[in-house]
């Protein structure tokens, strides 16, 4: 008798979400012939293809949970000396999280915007606003976001995140980081310890 899969948030249709992380070539051979997404995130992080894995699980991961999920990689690595506008831009994404209405991801992004957008940081806070209804002002008619556009602000997030001040920790970091994003999956809360 075979085990069922433990549940995981982690979802999404594979060859779609493949396509969208566009992995090397030489990737390729080890997520052939998976079947769902937990399957090809283990392939490639235990073939040493731990960017594309983060890529995957940015994207398949839902967006509420990959805003958190970029939030906790941001969290890990600031800075001692950061200033104090990167964990406001992390509270603003968060008050998203919990409070998914249209004025706080609007004011996330209006933080993001202000604060430049070259910080995982911010990029947490772009993916709140991409996760709505529209991008458009709110006294406008609607204009709906690419669906993927959440993920790869999550994606550039937590990219962001793993090198930053010190780009040789990237591959400990993403490691760390997928552990953080599997318990996310399973319901967790995924939080990692500062100072990575």
């Amino acid at each position: 008798m075979q085990q069922a899969a433990p549940p995981t948030k982690l979802d999404g249709m594979l060859p779609e979400l493949i396509e969208r992380i566009a992995p090397p070539p030489e990737a390729m051979p080890l997520i052939a012939g998976a079947t769902r997404v937990t399957e090809a995130l283990e392939r490639l992080a235990g073939g040493g293809f731990l960017l594309e894995a983060a890529k995957l699980t940015a994207h398949a991961l839902p967006k509420r949970e990959a805003v958190w999920w970029a939030c906790m990689c941001a969290r890990h690595t600031v800075p001692a000396d950061a200033p104090p506008g990167l964990a406001e831009l992390c509270a603003a994404a968060e008050t998203w999280v919990r409070k998914q209405t249209d004025e706080s991801r609007r004011a996330a992004f209006a933080l993001a915007q202000l604060q430049g957008l070259d910080t995982p940081e911010a990029w947490a806070a772009v993916g709140a606003f991409w996760a709505g209804d529209s991008m458009a002002p709110p006294d406008v008619p609607k204009v709906p976001p690419a669906p993927h556009l959440t993920g790869t602000a999550i994606s550039g997030a937590v990219n962001l995140a793993a090198v930053r001040g010190d780009p040789l920790k990237r591959d400990a970091r993403l490691a760390r980081f997928l552990e953080s994003a599997r318990d996310i999956a399973a319901g967790g809360a995924g939080r990692l310890p500062p100072g990575g």
